[in-house]
C-alpha cells in the first residue's frame, strides 16, 4: 500500500509534489508550534484536522485522487475564518505569530483555490487516483 500510494505521489506534477511535499503539509504542520498563542490550539487543531482525513482516502484509493480536497473545504474554510479573525486584532498576539498567520492564510488560501476546483471536478465523477 505505501509503495502504491509513493507511486501515486511521484504520478502527480512536479509542481503539485513540491506545493505538497514542501509547502503546504510544513505550513500546515508548523501551527502544532503556536499552539501557546491565542486560538492557537484551535489553528493548530483545524489545520491539522484538514489533512488527517486524507491519510483515510489515501489508504481506501491506495493513491492520491481529487476527493483529497473535500476535507480541506470542510475544515479549512472555518479555518480561514479564526486566522482572519486573529490578523483583524494585531494586539491580541505576537508578532511571529502574526507573521505565521499571513503565511497559513497564504497557503491555504491557494490550497482552498485548487481544492474547489478539484473537488467539483471529483462531484462531477473525476475520481482517477494519480
Amino acid at each position: 500500500m505505501v509503495l502504491d500510494i509513493w507511486r501515486s505521489f511521484r504520478r502527480l506534477p512536479m509542481w503539485v509534489q513540491v506545493w505538497v511535499a514542501a509547502i503546504l503539509v510544513p505550513v500546515n504542520m508548523v501551527t502544532l508550534l503556536f499552539w501557546p498563542e491565542p486560538l492557537g490550539l484551535w489553528v493548530a487543531a483545524l489545520a491539522v484536522g484538514g489533512m488527517l482525513p486524507n491519510m483515510v482516502i489515501l489508504a481506501v484509493e491506495r493513491g492520491f485522487s481529487k476527493a483529497m480536497a473535500l476535507p480541506h473545504i470542510l475544515i479549512w474554510t472555518p479555518l480561514m475564518v479564526v486566522v482572519i479573525a486573529l490578523l483583524d486584532d494585531r494586539a491580541l498576539i505576537s508578532e511571529g505569530y502574526w507573521r505565521f498567520l499571513w503565511v497559513l492564510l497564504a497557503v491555504d488560501a491557494a490550497s482552498l483555490g485548487f481544492d474547489f476546483t478539484d473537488s467539483w471536478k471529483w462531484l462531477k465523477g473525476d475520481r482517477a487516483v494519480a
